[in-house]
């Protein structure tokens, strides 16, 4: 055996003694500096500041998406009051499509996306906007011709629209 080596099974060295020496061992500056540490917390701390802005905006989209749902599920009826009337949109109006879908929400909730209001029917036109948490609104239109056309408007974060204050959909 050689001088200034310890071996675990050594007579005459006390287990405290070899653990101090694998201590001494440990902490020969294999540890990490303060510089890498403030690099690694500056690292974090960019990709938090990329990422919590992302997750916010899922939350506008989410939002946005049952408003669009409910929108479409709105038309649906609309339609089915028009087939029901003989091809006439007249009677449309947010208790009568209430009353074909009850699933549809007319009463004003900070909670779930609701039917705003529908513009007064012709025979042949309708229009009908449906309100989200954030505040946008999600306008449906069917014109004479037939054509629908789908607006969105965002007067209270005024980007909630594809980034914008006004956009379709």
């Amino acid at each position: 055996m050689s001088r200034g080596k310890t071996q675990i099974g050594e007579p005459g060295r006390t287990g405290f003694e070899r653990g101090r020496d694998a201590l001494r061992r440990a902490r020969g500056g294999d540890g990490f500096s303060l510089i890498e540490l403030l690099v690694v917390c500056l690292i974090i701390g960019i990709l938090a500041g990329i990422a919590i802005p992302l997750f916010l905006g899922d939350a506008a989209k989410a939002s946005d998406a049952s408003a669009k749902e409910l929108a479409r599920n709105a038309q649906t009826a609309v339609e089915t009051l028009a087939t029901q009337d003989d091809g006439s949109y007249a009677s449309v109006s947010p208790a009568e499509i209430n009353r074909v879908e009850p699933a549809i929400r007319i009463e004003p909730s900070k909670s779930d996306a609701y039917l705003a209001s529908t513009a007064p029917a012709k025979a042949d036109e309708w229009s009908l906007t449906v309100k989200a948490t954030t505040g946008d609104e999600l306008t449906i239109s069917r014109g004479s011709d037939g054509s629908i056309t789908r607006t969105c408007t965002s007067p209270v974060l005024k980007t909630g629209c594809a980034g914008g204050e006004n956009s379709s959909w």
